[in-house]
């Protein structure tokens, strides 16, 4: 296994509304990734749908990973108007619910 340590991780979990097309769900995906392809303090961005076979994923159906090299990235990326926007236009209008957890990483 790699060690990883002293990275932070921003890891998202998001069920959509029921009325959000496939086509809307495909076009976040990509305007996620366009997001934190951008901005200079994001380390990496990965992205999956979930297909456990467990089934508690609580009605999750996509998990996002943001990683920064440490909180200050964080802290910068959650109010920078380009993360703000893509809230109000993409998410707001089709998240059912959402969760968040930020670690950082002891491996």
């Amino acid at each position: 296994m790699t060690e990883r340590s002293g990275i932070y991780r921003h890891v998202v979990l998001f069920q959509f509304n029921d009325s959000t097309p496939q086509a809307k769900v495909e076009v976040i995906e990509g305007a996620f990734r366009d997001l934190c392809a951008g901005l200079p303090f994001v380390k990496d961005f990965e992205w999956g749908r979930n297909s456990s076979p467990e089934k508690l994923n609580d009605g999750f159906t996509h998990c996002f990973i943001v990683t920064f090299a440490d909180e200050n990235g964080r802290d910068q990326y959650l109010p920078h108007p380009d993360h703000q926007a893509f809230c109000r236009q993409f998410l707001d209008p089709n998240l059912k619910k959402v969760c968040v957890i930020d670690f950082r990483s002891n491996n």
